[in-house]
């Protein structure tokens, strides 16, 4: 990436488990840390499913190659599967979630007033949110598949919402809560990440405190009581390039045309034509269909 995540990470590496389509992403800030993160992830499998790697398959770039590499894995009894130059649809599953990762964080980004550097929460969010929803890939969620317990979606939240932490300690004339950005969920306990732009800081908080965090709402935290709302809700015009489909959530820029007739008639017609054009040549590459005859009608 060209700019520094927080924390000082430039890089990243990401694997999908091929029979549950879970994946796991590790930040690096060098590419050289590839085989260490590979035995942080071999171990959290081990540990975590009780499972052990039986193939590794990746392209041909550095990080994956070099002695030390190549004997671990001889060493474990994993079976190295290199694809052939030029050949990314021989390892099509991990070809297509790093284009979807980087295509969510992208738009993440684009609707949220927050430093570049935030690029890292956003993909380890988009991580966690995959993970999380259903895939056409399989017949259930890469959670439930990993875990055998479906994924409790009420946990989730919007990326960048407004949040209102509550001060741990605060006199009477303090405010009670800090107003922070949510930017993710931390690996290492169930909670939520939050940046706090005042103090340019970032805060942690445990689910057992998730009581004293509202979402959206200005108002004191003094033991209000709660009263349920019967108005219909919407989402915020600002995340309207979410947009849910069967139960799929798809990624649309809501300033670009929706359609082939709308955009042939528009300025960048040219540009538009020329990346359908790509994309079409991409997919048919990397195989992502196949042709089959139509149903009868």
């Amino acid at each position: 990436m060209n700019t520094q995540a927080k924390g000082g990470f430039q890089y990243f590496i990401t694997l999908t488990d091929d029979f549950s389509r879970y994946g796991y992403i590790y930040p690096m800030r060098h590419k050289s840390e590839a085989l260490e993160k590979f035995k942080e992830f071999k171990n959290e499998v081990r540990n975590q499913n009780g499972k052990s790697i039986k193939a590794l398959r990746s392209d041909q770039e550095g990080e994956y190659l070099g002695q030390d590499f190549d004997e671990l894995l001889k060493e474990c009894g994993i079976v190295s599967q290199l694809t052939p130059p030029c050949m990314p649809q021989w390892n099509g599953v991990s070809e297509r979630r790093n284009q979807t990762l980087l295509d969510m964080v992208r738009s993440m980004m684009s609707q949220i007033d927050l430093p570049t550097s935030f690029w890292g929460y956003a993909l380890e969010t988009t991580t966690f949110t995959l993970n999380h929803v259903l895939s056409k890939s399989v017949q259930k969620s890469p959670h439930e598949m990993r875990t055998g317990k479906r994924p409790i979606m009420s946990f989730m939240k919007i990326w960048g919402c407004k949040a209102y932490v509550k001060h741990q300690m605060s006199t009477k004339l303090e405010p009670k809560s800090h107003k922070c950005i949510f930017v993710g969920y931390p690996k290492q306990t169930k909670g939520y990440y939050f940046f706090n732009p005042k103090e340019n800081n970032l805060l942690l908080e445990q689910v057992e405190q998730t009581s004293q965090v509202v979402e959206e709402n200005p108002t004191d935290l003094e033991t209000q009581p709660l009263r349920r709302s019967t108005r219909e809700h919407h989402e915020p015009e600002r995340y309207g390039f979410l947009v849910r489909t069967h139960g799929d959530v798809i990624l649309v820029d809501q300033d670009e045309p929706k359609t082939y007739q709308e955009a042939v008639p528009s300025p960048e017609s040219e540009k538009w034509l020329e990346a359908m054009r790509s994309k079409m040549d991409s997919m048919s590459e990397n195989q992502v269909w196949t042709l089959v005859e139509p149903p009868e009608l």
